[in-house]
């Protein structure tokens, strides 16, 4: 097997009949497999997915609770038998070359450990999020309260630029398997958010590059299942930032500083949490 195409589902049944198809509709030149995890969603998800598995043998279906992306995803990584594994996000649609052209480009180059296309939004706009340079306490300042995420998503550099990053985004993200098991799984600290940052972290500590390569690309209808409970995920997404501070930062820095960094996360999240409840559609980050 040459790829284990993961999807943690959460009430994405309706983004799924997108999906899907595409995904089937690729080309062959690779052997994959299809890993649906679907994360109690109970809104028909399983049970759509269950009616077309007899029909379509590469395909696979393991129901779980909701115990977050980072330990959905760890699932189907279990019990993923190909040489690739793609983490994809349910609310996304891939191009017809997609995976054989990022499989070619991973098979011609030993030294990228994880990979990840050009991401492009329903309004036809560029997913900054889809090429990151690591937070630290200064492009974070700058990007979650002056706006300005320029040293944050390279939006300084051509989004045609072959390059080597940071980090891709979990939405579509492509890692050896061999990496893996040197680097371990996701972190399940990280219920949602912030676990790509730190898989590409670790990736790069391992010696492997990470790299954004834009020669093809997805659709990703971003947010859809933070929308499902915009509450829950605004302070999921919060955590994340303060878990990974504390797992790669916390050392590095002063007491007051760590204090610091710490206020201002939750402070930010007690203010977007009033300015939703007069917003009629939450949303969590665009």
């Amino acid at each position: 097997m040459d790829l284990s195409i993961i999807i943690v589902s959460y009430k994405s049944k309706e983004h799924l009949k997108v999906l899907l198809p595409s995904i089937f509709a690729s080309t062959k030149k690779y052997s994959y497999e299809v890993i649906i995890v679907d994360n109690d969603s109970r809104d028909g998800t399983a049970e759509a997915v269950s009616s077309l598995l007899p029909a379509i043998p590469n395909l696979k279906l393991i129901k779980n609770q909701n115990n977050g992306f980072s330990a959905g995803n760890n699932l189907g990584i279990a019990q993923a038998q190909g040489k690739y594994i793609l983490l994809l996000n349910p609310d996304t649609k891939v191009e017809s070359s997609t995976f054989e052209v990022m499989l070619d480009f991973m098979e011609s180059r030993p030294d990228v450990g994880v990979s990840g296309c050009k991401l492009i939004k329903a309004d036809g706009k560029l997913d900054v999020a889809c090429r990151r340079r690591f937070p630290n306490p200064l492009n974070s300042f700058k990007r979650l309260f002056l706006r300005d995420n320029k040293n944050y998503n390279y939006t300084d550099v051509d989004k045609n630029l072959n390059m080597e990053v940071d980090s891709v985004v979990g939405a579509f993200l492509l890692i050896r398997k061999s990496v893996i098991e040197i680097i371990g799984t996701l972190d399940e600290k990280f219920f949602m958010y912030g676990e790509d940052l730190d898989w590409c972290w670790r990736c790069k500590e391992a010696g492997f590059k990470v790299w954004y390569y834009p020669k093809t690309f997805i659709f990703h209808y971003k947010g859809e299942s933070s929308r499902k409970a915009p509450f829950i995920m605004l302070l999921a997404f919060h955590n994340s930032m303060w878990i990974f501070y504390k797992k790669h930062y916390f050392g590095k820095y002063s007491v007051a500083l760590n204090w610091l960094v710490f206020c201002g996360i939750y402070l930010r999240l007690g203010v977007l949490v009033i300015i939703n409840l007069f917003k009629s559609e939450p949303r969590i980050s665009k």
